[in-house]
């Protein structure tokens, strides 16, 4: 497999051998002890390589080493990637950020908002139209069906939401016909905004969003792996997750990448590999610019990696930590203390349901990126990685 990075000596990069072999060690000792099936573990740093391993098993059921280039289903890491697409747009002055949605998407025009009273949900025309802004940091008042139980979200169960036998523009009408959980705007929820951002993509570049995905990022960057469906001869490369998990309570189903699906999801459908994302997230450490391909603007860049909440408060503590707000496509480090979790100023991150997570942080000119199929251990390998990481760093 071709290094993502040139490689380089720990100590030149300011990481403890000894610490970095203790973060691989515990990892290795959840393997042997029947809670983790498998990952693959990164950390860069000056652009180079400092770690590149794989631990446990490709597919518990096969009995298979989990190998470096491993295929994922990386879900909710296909945003910052779909993000990225909308921001290049933008730069072309195809649309902007202030845009109301239905400028493009005529389906949304005329949203209604569901208002809690007394007597039961009600519905009242929205107070202003969500922007391609507000679908980029999740305040254009949509949410997930399975965040919760509310009206809003039995009716997004009730419309199969979730299905991957929709096109993207009948997910689209579909979803614009649903009323909306909150006024756009007025709280951080996290959504299947970034789905339609997807046909958003489509609609202003005449594609399907595979194609303009590949033609614009995936083969610039060297992405050759990255994709909506896993071509059958590297099925053999897809990474497996536990039948039953090692807590108990129901497996999540997994979705499966051999199937070619009807949706393109913005919000959740790419497969990857280690070496793919981490060519992905050193672009974002260069600001647009990967090997001499530029695909943003260096302010472009820091501007998607600002906080764009401000004072709009969140609704989800574990899906936006304390001392965190969100950016265009990535949730956004603002306060050095607060979270759970090591990290500077201006680390942006973000993961997957299934059990995958990354972390970019520029003060330290850091990633790391953790790929497993755990779905029930995801926060804890996220926090764990991210902890071990950093107490590697002695600079």
């Amino acid at each position: 497999m071709r290094a993502p990075l040139p490689p380089a000596d720990l100590a030149d990069l300011g990481l403890c051998p000894i610490r970095m072999r203790h973060l691989v060690g515990v990892f290795q000792a959840d393997v042997e002890r029947g809670r983790l099936p498998g990952a693959v573990l990164v950390l860069a740093r000056h652009g180079r390589i400092a770690l590149m391993e794989s631990v446990g098993q490709l597919d518990p059921a096969r009995d298979a080493a989990m190998s470096l280039d491993a295929i994922f289903r990386i879900y909710s890491m296909t945003k910052p990637i779909v993000s990225v697409a909308v921001m290049m747009l933008i730069e072309q002055g195809r649309l902007k950020l202030a845009d109301p949605v239905h400028l493009h998407l005529p389906e949304f025009a005329n949203q209604q908002v569901a208002v809690q009273t007394p007597d039961g949900a009600t519905l009242r025309t929205v107070q202003r139209a969500a922007t391609v802004q507000d679908l980029l940091r999740h305040t254009a008042g949509l949410t997930y069906e399975f965040l919760g139980d509310s009206s809003v979200q039995q009716l997004y169960r009730r419309e199969n939401m979730g299905s991957r036998e929709r096109s993207n523009a009948e997910f689209s009408q579909a979803l614009a016909a649903l009323p909306l959980m909150f006024e756009p705007g007025s709280v951080w929820a996290y959504s299947r905004a970034t789905d339609v951002l997807g046909r958003l993509v489509e609609v202003i570049s005449g594609q399907p969003l595979a194609e303009h995905l590949q033609q614009a990022i995936l083969a610039p960057l060297g992405m050759n792996d990255t994709a909506f469906v896993v071509p059958e001869a590297d099925h053999k490369r897809i990474a497996e997750a536990f039948a039953h998990d090692p807590d108990g309570g129901i497996p999540m189903r997994l979705i499966d990448p051999r199937e070619t699906p009807a949706l393109h999801s913005g919000g959740g459908g790419l497969m990857s590999t280690a070496a793919d994302y981490a060519r992905f997230l050193q672009f974002m450490l260069n600001k647009g610019e990967l090997g001499g391909v530029r695909l943003l603007g260096p302010r472009t860049v820091d501007f998607m990696t600002a906080d764009h909440l401000g004072r709009i408060p969140g609704n989800d503590p574990s899906l936006l930590p304390p001392g965190h707000g969100f950016g265009l496509g990535f949730a956004v480090r603002t306060a050095a203390g607060e979270a759970p979790m090591p990290g500077s100023v201006g680390t942006f991150h973000w993961s997957g349901i299934g059990g995958t997570s990354f972390f970019v942080d520029p003060a330290e000119q850091l990633f790391g990126i953790f790929l497993a199929q755990a779905p029930n251990q995801r926060e804890h390998y996220r926090a764990l990685f991210r902890t071990l990481a950093y107490s590697a760093l002695v600079d």
